[in-house]
Protein backbone atom coordinates (compact mmCIF):
# COMPACT_ATOMS: atom_id res chain seq x y z
CA UNK A 1 0.00 0.00 0.00
CA UNK A 2 2.94 2.31 0.74
CA UNK A 3 4.40 1.67 -2.71
CA UNK A 4 1.05 2.36 -4.37
CA UNK A 5 0.64 5.58 -2.36
CA UNK A 6 4.13 6.70 -3.44
CA UNK A 7 3.26 5.82 -7.06
CA UNK A 8 0.08 7.90 -6.86
CA UNK A 9 1.95 10.84 -5.30
CA UNK A 10 4.60 10.64 -8.02
CA UNK A 11 1.86 10.59 -10.67
CA UNK A 12 0.24 13.72 -9.22
CA UNK A 13 3.59 15.51 -9.13
CA UNK A 14 4.95 14.45 -12.53
CA UNK A 15 2.07 13.09 -14.61
CA UNK A 16 4.07 9.86 -15.03
CA UNK A 17 2.22 6.72 -13.94
CA UNK A 18 4.43 3.82 -12.86
CA UNK A 19 2.49 0.55 -12.73
CA UNK A 20 2.92 -1.56 -9.61
CA UNK A 21 3.41 -5.32 -9.85
CA UNK A 22 2.53 -7.69 -7.03
CA UNK A 23 5.40 -10.11 -7.49
CA UNK A 24 5.75 -13.28 -5.51
CA UNK A 25 3.82 -15.21 -2.92
CA UNK A 26 0.43 -15.30 -4.59
CA UNK A 27 -0.98 -18.74 -3.94
CA UNK A 28 -4.70 -18.44 -3.25
CA UNK A 29 -7.49 -16.61 -5.04
CA UNK A 30 -7.94 -14.11 -2.22
CA UNK A 31 -4.26 -13.13 -2.45
CA UNK A 32 -5.00 -11.77 -5.93
CA UNK A 33 -7.91 -9.66 -4.71
CA UNK A 34 -5.88 -8.35 -1.77
CA UNK A 35 -2.97 -7.38 -4.03
CA UNK A 36 -5.30 -5.56 -6.42
CA UNK A 37 -7.14 -3.84 -3.56
CA UNK A 38 -3.81 -2.66 -2.11
CA UNK A 39 -2.92 -0.95 -5.37
CA UNK A 40 -1.29 -3.49 -7.68
CA UNK A 41 -1.87 -2.90 -11.37
CA UNK A 42 -0.88 -6.43 -12.34
CA UNK A 43 0.10 -9.71 -10.70
CA UNK A 44 2.85 -12.27 -11.17
CA UNK A 45 1.18 -15.67 -10.93
CA UNK A 46 3.94 -18.22 -11.48
CA UNK A 47 3.12 -20.33 -8.45
CA UNK A 48 -0.62 -20.12 -9.17
CA UNK A 49 -0.19 -21.41 -12.74
CA UNK A 50 2.51 -23.96 -11.84
CA UNK A 51 -0.15 -26.04 -10.02
CA UNK A 52 -2.09 -26.89 -13.16
CA UNK A 53 -1.91 -29.83 -15.54
CA UNK A 54 -0.92 -27.53 -18.40
CA UNK A 55 2.29 -26.32 -16.74
CA UNK A 56 5.34 -28.01 -18.27
CA UNK A 57 6.62 -29.56 -15.04
CA UNK A 58 6.31 -33.15 -13.88
CA UNK A 59 3.38 -34.30 -11.76
CA UNK A 60 3.94 -36.96 -9.12
CA UNK A 61 2.87 -38.17 -5.69
CA UNK A 62 4.57 -37.28 -2.41
CA UNK A 63 3.09 -39.03 0.65
CA UNK A 64 -0.13 -39.65 -1.27
CA UNK A 65 -0.53 -36.03 -2.39
CA UNK A 66 -0.24 -35.04 -6.03
CA UNK A 67 2.25 -32.21 -6.62
CA UNK A 68 4.05 -30.45 -9.45
CA UNK A 69 7.55 -29.06 -9.48
CA UNK A 70 7.92 -25.32 -9.00
CA UNK A 71 10.87 -22.99 -8.89
CA UNK A 72 10.83 -19.28 -8.28
CA UNK A 73 12.56 -16.88 -10.66
CA UNK A 74 15.23 -16.01 -8.10
CA UNK A 75 16.10 -19.66 -7.43
CA UNK A 76 19.39 -21.18 -8.54
CA UNK A 77 17.45 -23.39 -10.96
CA UNK A 78 15.90 -20.41 -12.77
CA UNK A 79 18.98 -18.20 -12.89
CA UNK A 80 20.78 -17.40 -16.06
CA UNK A 81 23.82 -15.22 -16.61
CA UNK A 82 21.94 -12.66 -18.70
CA UNK A 83 19.36 -11.90 -16.04
CA UNK A 84 21.67 -11.95 -13.03
CA UNK A 85 25.00 -10.79 -14.50
CA UNK A 86 26.66 -8.39 -12.07
CA UNK A 87 29.59 -7.73 -14.40
CA UNK A 88 33.14 -8.89 -13.95
CA UNK A 89 33.84 -11.91 -11.79
CA UNK A 90 31.13 -11.13 -9.25
CA UNK A 91 28.48 -13.76 -8.77
CA UNK A 92 25.07 -13.40 -7.15
CA UNK A 93 25.81 -14.63 -3.64
CA UNK A 94 22.34 -15.56 -2.44
CA UNK A 95 19.24 -17.34 -3.66
CA UNK A 96 15.98 -15.37 -3.67
CA UNK A 97 13.55 -18.02 -4.92
CA UNK A 98 12.76 -21.58 -3.96
CA UNK A 99 13.00 -24.88 -5.81
CA UNK A 100 10.02 -26.79 -4.48
CA UNK A 101 6.67 -28.46 -5.14
CA UNK A 102 3.16 -27.04 -5.30
CA UNK A 103 -0.08 -28.98 -4.74
CA UNK A 104 -1.54 -30.21 -8.01
CA UNK A 105 -4.80 -28.39 -8.82
CA UNK A 106 -6.11 -30.12 -11.94
CA UNK A 107 -6.84 -28.40 -15.22
CA UNK A 108 -6.54 -24.69 -15.84
CA UNK A 109 -9.97 -24.43 -17.47
CA UNK A 110 -11.61 -25.89 -14.36
CA UNK A 111 -9.95 -23.44 -12.00
CA UNK A 112 -9.46 -20.04 -13.66
CA UNK A 113 -13.19 -19.42 -13.99
CA UNK A 114 -13.62 -20.11 -10.26
CA UNK A 115 -10.74 -17.75 -9.43
CA UNK A 116 -12.26 -15.00 -11.58
CA UNK A 117 -15.69 -15.56 -10.01
CA UNK A 118 -14.20 -15.20 -6.52
CA UNK A 119 -12.43 -11.97 -7.48
CA UNK A 120 -15.61 -10.58 -9.05
CA UNK A 121 -17.66 -11.61 -6.01
CA UNK A 122 -15.29 -9.81 -3.65
CA UNK A 123 -15.33 -6.74 -5.89
CA UNK A 124 -19.14 -6.84 -5.85
CA UNK A 125 -19.11 -7.09 -2.05
CA UNK A 126 -17.02 -3.90 -2.03
CA UNK A 127 -19.38 -2.16 -4.49
CA UNK A 128 -16.66 -2.09 -7.15
CA UNK A 129 -17.13 -2.71 -10.87
CA UNK A 130 -13.47 -2.12 -11.77
CA UNK A 131 -10.06 -2.64 -10.21
CA UNK A 132 -9.72 1.13 -9.82
CA UNK A 133 -12.99 1.20 -7.87
CA UNK A 134 -11.84 -1.76 -5.79
CA UNK A 135 -8.69 0.16 -4.87
CA UNK A 136 -10.80 3.15 -3.83
CA UNK A 137 -13.58 1.31 -1.99
CA UNK A 138 -11.99 -1.75 -0.39
CA UNK A 139 -11.40 -1.67 3.33
CA UNK A 140 -8.69 -3.97 4.64
CA UNK A 141 -9.01 -5.07 8.23
CA UNK A 142 -6.37 -6.92 10.23
CA UNK A 143 -7.89 -9.91 12.01
CA UNK A 144 -6.51 -12.60 14.29
CA UNK A 145 -6.10 -16.25 13.34
CA UNK A 146 -8.89 -17.07 15.79
CA UNK A 147 -11.24 -14.64 14.01
CA UNK A 148 -10.60 -16.46 10.75
CA UNK A 149 -11.45 -19.82 12.32
CA UNK A 150 -14.52 -18.47 14.12
CA UNK A 151 -15.70 -16.69 10.95
CA UNK A 152 -15.74 -19.92 8.98
CA UNK A 153 -17.45 -23.25 9.47
CA UNK A 154 -16.36 -24.63 12.84
CA UNK A 155 -17.49 -27.19 15.38
CA UNK A 156 -19.01 -29.26 12.57
CA UNK A 157 -17.85 -32.15 10.44
CA UNK A 158 -18.11 -31.11 6.82
CA UNK A 159 -19.43 -33.53 4.22
CA UNK A 160 -17.04 -34.32 1.41
CA UNK A 161 -18.22 -32.87 -1.90
CA UNK A 162 -16.43 -32.35 -5.24
CA UNK A 163 -15.89 -28.68 -4.30
CA UNK A 164 -14.83 -29.68 -0.79
CA UNK A 165 -12.34 -32.54 -1.31
CA UNK A 166 -10.01 -31.43 1.48
CA UNK A 167 -12.71 -31.12 4.13
CA UNK A 168 -12.85 -27.33 3.83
Amino acid sequence: MDVSAARDKYFKETGVYVPVCSDGGIVHDYHMTLALAMGADFLMLGRYFARFEESPTKKFSINGNMVKEYWGEGSNRARNWQRYDLGGDSKLSFEEGVDSYVPYAGYLKDNVSVTLAKIKSTMCNCGALSIKELQQKATLTLVSATSIVEGGAHDVVLKETPQNKNGR
